[in-house]
Protein backbone atom coordinates (compact mmCIF):
# COMPACT_ATOMS: atom_id res chain seq x y z
CA UNK A 1 0.00 0.00 0.00
CA UNK A 2 1.37 3.47 -0.59
CA UNK A 3 0.44 6.32 1.18
CA UNK A 4 0.37 9.73 -0.82
CA UNK A 5 1.35 13.06 0.78
CA UNK A 6 2.15 16.58 -0.76
CA UNK A 7 3.57 19.21 1.43
CA UNK A 8 5.48 22.55 1.14
CA UNK A 9 7.71 21.46 4.03
CA UNK A 10 11.32 21.07 2.90
CA UNK A 11 13.57 20.33 5.88
CA UNK A 12 13.75 16.79 5.52
CA UNK A 13 10.78 16.42 8.72
CA UNK A 14 7.82 14.81 6.84
CA UNK A 15 10.26 12.72 4.39
CA UNK A 16 11.93 11.27 7.80
CA UNK A 17 8.67 10.70 9.49
CA UNK A 18 7.36 8.92 6.42
CA UNK A 19 10.97 6.35 6.26
CA UNK A 20 10.58 5.61 9.88
CA UNK A 21 6.73 4.71 9.55
CA UNK A 22 7.60 2.55 6.49
CA UNK A 23 10.45 0.70 9.20
CA UNK A 24 7.60 0.02 11.57
CA UNK A 25 4.68 -0.90 8.72
CA UNK A 26 6.63 -2.30 6.43
CA UNK A 27 3.63 -3.14 3.73
CA UNK A 28 2.85 0.81 3.91
CA UNK A 29 5.08 3.24 1.46
CA UNK A 30 4.89 6.80 2.37
CA UNK A 31 5.30 8.75 -1.34
CA UNK A 32 6.14 11.88 -0.15
CA UNK A 33 5.44 14.86 -3.39
CA UNK A 34 7.36 18.25 -2.41
CA UNK A 35 6.28 21.67 -4.14
CA UNK A 36 7.17 25.07 -3.63
CA UNK A 37 5.09 27.27 -1.21
CA UNK A 38 4.04 29.58 -3.36
CA UNK A 39 2.88 27.12 -6.38
CA UNK A 40 1.76 24.83 -3.22
CA UNK A 41 -1.05 27.40 -2.06
CA UNK A 42 -2.01 27.75 -5.39
CA UNK A 43 -2.63 24.58 -6.44
CA UNK A 44 -3.71 22.85 -2.84
CA UNK A 45 -7.70 23.25 -3.62
CA UNK A 46 -7.12 21.50 -7.01
CA UNK A 47 -5.14 18.55 -5.61
CA UNK A 48 -7.48 18.12 -2.69
CA UNK A 49 -10.46 18.11 -5.41
CA UNK A 50 -8.94 15.46 -7.38
CA UNK A 51 -10.97 12.02 -7.41
CA UNK A 52 -7.16 10.67 -7.60
CA UNK A 53 -5.75 13.04 -5.06
CA UNK A 54 -3.33 12.80 -2.82
CA UNK A 55 -4.00 10.77 1.16
CA UNK A 56 -2.69 13.78 3.51
CA UNK A 57 -1.69 17.17 2.08
CA UNK A 58 -0.16 19.91 4.37
CA UNK A 59 -1.91 22.69 5.33
CA UNK A 60 -0.47 26.08 5.70
CA UNK A 61 -3.69 27.62 6.82
CA UNK A 62 -7.23 26.35 6.90
CA UNK A 63 -8.67 29.23 3.91
CA UNK A 64 -11.10 27.56 1.67
CA UNK A 65 -10.61 24.17 2.41
CA UNK A 66 -12.90 23.63 4.91
CA UNK A 67 -15.73 25.80 3.63
CA UNK A 68 -15.70 24.20 0.13
CA UNK A 69 -15.41 21.20 1.67
CA UNK A 70 -12.51 19.51 0.63
CA UNK A 71 -11.21 17.89 3.58
CA UNK A 72 -12.38 15.52 5.76
CA UNK A 73 -13.33 15.86 9.69
CA UNK A 74 -10.86 14.07 11.96
CA UNK A 75 -13.11 14.10 14.73
CA UNK A 76 -13.54 10.58 14.41
CA UNK A 77 -9.80 9.99 14.92
CA UNK A 78 -9.61 12.24 18.07
CA UNK A 79 -11.81 10.13 20.03
CA UNK A 80 -9.45 6.63 18.52
CA UNK A 81 -6.27 7.53 19.55
CA UNK A 82 -7.48 10.66 21.99
CA UNK A 83 -5.37 13.51 21.00
CA UNK A 84 -7.51 15.66 22.95
CA UNK A 85 -5.37 14.37 25.70
CA UNK A 86 -2.46 14.00 24.60
CA UNK A 87 -2.05 17.69 22.71
CA UNK A 88 -2.51 20.76 24.58
CA UNK A 89 -5.73 22.45 23.69
CA UNK A 90 -4.46 25.36 22.47
CA UNK A 91 -2.44 23.26 19.97
CA UNK A 92 -4.69 21.24 18.72
CA UNK A 93 -7.52 24.25 18.87
CA UNK A 94 -5.40 25.60 15.80
CA UNK A 95 -6.71 23.43 13.33
CA UNK A 96 -10.05 23.67 14.37
CA UNK A 97 -12.71 25.45 12.50
CA UNK A 98 -16.72 26.10 11.90
CA UNK A 99 -18.30 24.74 9.15
CA UNK A 100 -17.89 27.76 7.19
CA UNK A 101 -13.77 28.68 7.89
CA UNK A 102 -14.55 32.00 9.49
CA UNK A 103 -14.01 31.21 13.00
CA UNK A 104 -11.03 29.22 14.10
CA UNK A 105 -10.31 27.53 17.29
CA UNK A 106 -13.82 26.16 17.24
CA UNK A 107 -15.45 23.62 15.67
CA UNK A 108 -14.18 20.55 13.70
CA UNK A 109 -10.74 19.39 13.65
CA UNK A 110 -9.29 19.43 10.08
CA UNK A 111 -5.66 19.38 10.71
CA UNK A 112 -2.94 16.97 13.26
CA UNK A 113 0.42 18.67 13.64
CA UNK A 114 3.37 17.10 12.62
CA UNK A 115 5.98 19.28 14.50
CA UNK A 116 6.07 23.28 15.82
CA UNK A 117 7.86 26.05 15.86
CA UNK A 118 8.08 29.16 18.31
CA UNK A 119 8.75 32.49 18.35
CA UNK A 120 10.80 34.06 21.82
CA UNK A 121 13.28 35.99 22.74
CA UNK A 122 17.07 35.25 21.63
CA UNK A 123 19.83 36.73 23.71
CA UNK A 124 23.47 37.46 23.50
CA UNK A 125 25.30 35.39 26.71
CA UNK A 126 28.30 37.32 26.35
CA UNK A 127 26.55 40.61 25.81
CA UNK A 128 24.16 39.76 28.93
CA UNK A 129 26.93 38.27 31.14
CA UNK A 130 29.39 41.35 30.81
CA UNK A 131 26.77 43.58 31.67
CA UNK A 132 25.36 41.38 34.65
CA UNK A 133 22.22 40.44 33.02
CA UNK A 134 20.57 37.07 33.75
CA UNK A 135 18.00 36.17 31.45
CA UNK A 136 14.54 37.30 31.94
CA UNK A 137 11.77 35.77 33.77
CA UNK A 138 9.67 38.38 34.00
CA UNK A 139 8.73 41.72 32.46
CA UNK A 140 10.23 44.06 34.82
CA UNK A 141 12.92 42.21 34.13
CA UNK A 142 13.49 42.23 30.67
CA UNK A 143 12.38 46.30 30.70
CA UNK A 144 15.74 47.08 33.24
CA UNK A 145 17.66 44.77 31.19
CA UNK A 146 17.00 46.96 27.92
CA UNK A 147 17.75 50.50 30.07
CA UNK A 148 20.70 48.91 30.93
CA UNK A 149 22.20 47.81 27.26
CA UNK A 150 20.84 51.08 26.48
CA UNK A 151 23.43 53.36 29.15
CA UNK A 152 26.50 50.78 28.49
CA UNK A 153 26.03 51.44 24.46
CA UNK A 154 24.90 48.45 23.25
CA UNK A 155 21.42 47.95 21.01
CA UNK A 156 18.94 46.70 23.07
CA UNK A 157 17.09 44.93 20.33
CA UNK A 158 17.83 43.35 17.22
CA UNK A 159 15.32 44.27 14.12
CA UNK A 160 14.71 43.59 11.12
CA UNK A 161 10.83 45.19 10.14
CA UNK A 162 11.07 45.24 5.87
CA UNK A 163 8.97 42.26 6.25
CA UNK A 164 7.12 43.22 9.47
CA UNK A 165 9.21 41.64 11.97
CA UNK A 166 8.16 43.67 14.39
CA UNK A 167 4.94 42.22 14.90
CA UNK A 168 7.03 39.57 17.23
CA UNK A 169 7.88 42.02 19.59
CA UNK A 170 4.68 43.59 19.52
CA UNK A 171 2.82 40.54 19.44
CA UNK A 172 4.80 38.65 22.77
CA UNK A 173 3.40 41.86 24.43
CA UNK A 174 -0.03 41.70 23.93
CA UNK A 175 -0.34 37.94 24.60
CA UNK A 176 1.65 38.23 27.87
CA UNK A 177 -0.46 41.26 28.82
CA UNK A 178 -3.87 40.32 27.71
CA UNK A 179 -3.13 36.64 27.92
CA UNK A 180 -2.88 33.58 25.31
CA UNK A 181 -6.42 33.14 25.87
CA UNK A 182 -7.79 36.74 24.99
CA UNK A 183 -5.30 36.73 22.14
CA UNK A 184 -6.51 33.53 20.41
CA UNK A 185 -9.53 34.84 20.36
CA UNK A 186 -8.81 37.77 18.47
CA UNK A 187 -6.28 35.93 16.39
CA UNK A 188 -9.22 33.08 15.46
CA UNK A 189 -11.77 35.92 14.37
CA UNK A 190 -14.16 35.51 17.81
CA UNK A 191 -16.86 37.97 17.38
CA UNK A 192 -16.56 40.85 19.34
CA UNK A 193 -12.90 40.56 19.87
CA UNK A 194 -10.52 43.37 19.56
CA UNK A 195 -6.74 44.35 19.54
CA UNK A 196 -7.79 47.84 21.21
CA UNK A 197 -7.02 45.85 24.69
CA UNK A 198 -4.80 47.42 27.26
CA UNK A 199 -2.30 44.60 26.18
CA UNK A 200 -2.52 45.95 22.14
CA UNK A 201 -2.32 49.63 23.55
CA UNK A 202 0.57 49.00 25.94
CA UNK A 203 2.42 47.02 23.51
CA UNK A 204 2.07 49.54 20.47
CA UNK A 205 3.15 52.35 22.99
CA UNK A 206 6.14 50.17 23.72
CA UNK A 207 6.98 49.69 20.19
CA UNK A 208 6.79 53.38 19.05
CA UNK A 209 8.98 53.97 22.86
CA UNK A 210 11.09 51.56 21.07
CA UNK A 211 11.90 52.99 18.05
CA UNK A 212 12.01 56.91 19.24
CA UNK A 213 14.42 56.16 22.17
CA UNK A 214 16.98 53.89 20.30
CA UNK A 215 16.32 50.46 21.45
CA UNK A 216 16.07 49.34 18.02
CA UNK A 217 18.06 50.19 15.25
CA UNK A 218 17.84 53.10 13.41
CA UNK A 219 17.67 51.54 9.93
CA UNK A 220 14.73 48.60 10.89
CA UNK A 221 12.26 49.63 8.17
CA UNK A 222 14.83 48.86 5.31
CA UNK A 223 16.24 45.99 6.98
CA UNK A 224 14.72 42.56 6.05
CA UNK A 225 14.61 39.46 8.41
CA UNK A 226 17.63 37.43 6.93
CA UNK A 227 19.88 40.46 7.64
CA UNK A 228 18.93 41.22 11.13
CA UNK A 229 19.31 37.49 11.57
CA UNK A 230 22.81 38.01 10.28
CA UNK A 231 23.03 41.41 12.36
CA UNK A 232 22.10 39.63 15.98
CA UNK A 233 24.92 36.75 15.10
CA UNK A 234 27.58 39.74 14.70
CA UNK A 235 26.96 40.82 18.05
CA UNK A 236 24.66 43.72 17.21
CA UNK A 237 21.90 43.67 19.71
CA UNK A 238 21.50 41.81 23.20
CA UNK A 239 18.01 40.53 22.35
CA UNK A 240 16.36 39.19 19.21
CA UNK A 241 12.52 38.28 18.77
CA UNK A 242 12.33 35.47 16.25
CA UNK A 243 11.37 31.69 16.14
CA UNK A 244 13.10 28.44 16.27
CA UNK A 245 13.26 27.98 12.14
CA UNK A 246 16.50 30.25 12.41
CA UNK A 247 18.13 28.14 15.61
CA UNK A 248 20.36 26.82 12.89
CA UNK A 249 21.57 29.98 11.40
CA UNK A 250 21.98 31.57 14.88
CA UNK A 251 23.53 28.94 16.44
CA UNK A 252 26.28 28.11 13.86
CA UNK A 253 27.13 32.16 13.62
CA UNK A 254 27.39 32.69 17.20
CA UNK A 255 28.32 28.93 18.66
CA UNK A 256 27.42 28.75 22.13
CA UNK A 257 27.20 32.27 22.57
CA UNK A 258 22.96 32.17 21.94
CA UNK A 259 20.21 32.13 24.77
CA UNK A 260 16.66 32.09 24.33
CA UNK A 261 13.48 32.24 26.26
CA UNK A 262 9.64 32.24 26.16
CA UNK A 263 8.40 36.01 26.48
CA UNK A 264 8.04 36.62 30.32
CA UNK A 265 5.23 38.14 31.70
CA UNK A 266 4.79 40.93 34.49
CA UNK A 267 3.98 37.66 36.85
CA UNK A 268 6.22 35.56 35.03
CA UNK A 269 4.24 33.29 33.33
CA UNK A 270 5.22 32.66 29.60
CA UNK A 271 3.62 32.75 26.50
CA UNK A 272 4.81 31.78 23.07
CA UNK A 273 3.79 32.62 19.15
CA UNK A 274 3.76 29.56 17.03
CA UNK A 275 2.33 27.30 14.83
CA UNK A 276 2.48 23.63 13.52
CA UNK A 277 3.09 21.95 10.10
CA UNK A 278 -0.21 20.45 9.79
CA UNK A 279 -1.74 17.55 7.44
CA UNK A 280 -5.15 17.26 6.83
CA UNK A 281 -6.97 13.95 5.23
CA UNK A 282 -8.68 14.93 1.81
CA UNK A 283 -12.50 14.24 1.71
CA UNK A 284 -11.70 12.04 -1.55
CA UNK A 285 -8.78 10.34 0.18
CA UNK A 286 -8.09 6.65 -0.82
CA UNK A 287 -6.71 5.70 2.46
CA UNK A 288 -7.81 7.80 5.38
CA UNK A 289 -7.21 5.19 8.40
CA UNK A 290 -3.88 4.76 7.34
CA UNK A 291 -3.21 8.55 6.87
CA UNK A 292 -4.67 8.66 10.33
CA UNK A 293 -2.65 6.31 11.76
CA UNK A 294 0.15 8.42 9.96
CA UNK A 295 -0.62 11.40 11.88
CA UNK A 296 -1.05 9.25 15.01
CA UNK A 297 2.78 8.36 14.68
CA UNK A 298 3.62 11.90 14.69
CA UNK A 299 2.84 11.79 17.98
CA UNK A 300 5.36 9.59 19.18
CA UNK A 301 8.97 9.14 21.01
CA UNK A 302 10.24 8.03 17.87
CA UNK A 303 8.95 10.42 15.85
CA UNK A 304 9.43 13.49 18.33
CA UNK A 305 13.60 12.89 17.98
CA UNK A 306 13.47 12.59 14.37
CA UNK A 307 11.32 16.14 14.27
CA UNK A 308 13.87 17.76 16.78
CA UNK A 309 16.54 16.88 14.49
CA UNK A 310 15.29 18.35 11.47
CA UNK A 311 14.64 21.41 12.95
CA UNK A 312 11.06 21.21 14.13
CA UNK A 313 9.73 21.36 18.17
CA UNK A 314 8.26 17.83 19.30
CA UNK A 315 4.76 17.39 18.99
CA UNK A 316 4.94 15.59 22.40
CA UNK A 317 7.72 14.08 24.43
CA UNK A 318 9.70 16.73 24.43
CA UNK A 319 11.13 16.00 27.71
CA UNK A 320 12.39 12.33 26.16
CA UNK A 321 14.29 13.38 23.09
CA UNK A 322 18.19 13.78 23.13
CA UNK A 323 19.33 17.48 23.04
CA UNK A 324 22.76 16.59 23.30
CA UNK A 325 23.90 18.17 20.19
CA UNK A 326 21.46 21.16 18.95
CA UNK A 327 22.81 23.77 20.91
CA UNK A 328 20.60 26.83 21.31
CA UNK A 329 17.65 24.43 20.28
CA UNK A 330 18.25 23.08 23.91
CA UNK A 331 16.81 26.06 25.23
CA UNK A 332 14.20 26.39 23.25
CA UNK A 333 12.76 22.70 23.49
CA UNK A 334 12.98 23.77 27.15
CA UNK A 335 11.04 27.15 26.46
CA UNK A 336 8.47 25.06 24.44
CA UNK A 337 7.77 22.83 27.18
CA UNK A 338 6.73 26.01 29.25
CA UNK A 339 4.43 27.40 26.94
CA UNK A 340 2.64 24.20 26.43
CA UNK A 341 2.52 23.43 30.18
CA UNK A 342 1.11 27.49 30.34
CA UNK A 343 -1.46 26.32 27.44
CA UNK A 344 0.13 29.64 26.05
CA UNK A 345 0.44 29.30 22.74
CA UNK A 346 -0.81 31.86 20.39
CA UNK A 347 -0.97 31.48 16.57
CA UNK A 348 0.18 34.14 14.51
CA UNK A 349 -1.13 37.62 14.70
CA UNK A 350 0.04 37.33 10.90
CA UNK A 351 -2.50 34.42 10.54
CA UNK A 352 -5.50 36.12 11.20
CA UNK A 353 -6.78 37.24 7.72
CA UNK A 354 -5.82 37.15 4.01
CA UNK A 355 -3.83 40.57 4.42
CA UNK A 356 -3.02 41.03 8.39
CA UNK A 357 0.44 40.05 7.36
CA UNK A 358 0.74 43.51 4.91
CA UNK A 359 -1.33 45.61 7.34
CA UNK A 360 1.02 44.84 10.24
CA UNK A 361 4.08 45.52 7.93
CA UNK A 362 2.79 48.56 6.38
CA UNK A 363 1.44 50.52 9.67
CA UNK A 364 4.16 49.22 11.84
CA UNK A 365 6.73 51.21 9.39
CA UNK A 366 4.75 54.15 9.90
CA UNK A 367 4.52 54.10 13.55
CA UNK A 368 8.29 53.28 13.44
CA UNK A 369 8.83 56.29 11.21
CA UNK A 370 6.67 58.35 13.43
CA UNK A 371 4.20 59.11 10.45
CA UNK A 372 0.96 57.50 13.10
CA UNK A 373 0.48 57.40 16.29
CA UNK A 374 0.17 53.95 18.27
CA UNK A 375 -3.84 54.21 18.37
CA UNK A 376 -3.74 54.91 14.89
CA UNK A 377 -1.64 51.78 14.68
CA UNK A 378 -4.19 49.88 16.34
CA UNK A 379 -7.19 50.98 14.51
CA UNK A 380 -5.65 50.05 11.13
CA UNK A 381 -5.15 46.04 12.42
CA UNK A 382 -8.68 46.35 13.78
CA UNK A 383 -10.12 47.51 10.57
CA UNK A 384 -8.45 44.67 8.66
CA UNK A 385 -10.00 42.42 10.99
CA UNK A 386 -13.27 43.66 11.21
CA UNK A 387 -13.23 43.52 6.98
CA UNK A 388 -12.40 39.48 7.31
CA UNK A 389 -14.65 38.85 10.63
CA UNK A 390 -17.72 40.55 10.62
Amino acid sequence: MTLEVISSENTGTTKALGEAFHAKYPNITVDFRYTAFDDYNKSLNLALSADDGPDLALLNKLGTTVDDNLLRSLDPYVKVYGWDKTYPAAELDQWRATDDGRQLGTGHLWAAPAGFSLVGLYYNKDQASRLGITPPTNRAQFDAALDKAKAAGVLPIQMGNLQGGSSFGFQSIVDSVDGAAESRDWVNGKNGSTINTPGGREAADTLLNWATEGYIPDGANGTGLVASVGNFTKGQGLFFFDGSWDAPVIEKGMPGNAGFVAFPGSDGSTTGIGTSSAYGIPAKAKNPDVAAAFLDFMNTEEAAQIELDTGFLPVAHAETVNRSSVGVMNEIVTAWGEVSKNNGLVNFFANTSATMIDTLTSQSQKLIGGKINSQQYLDALQSDWDKAHQ
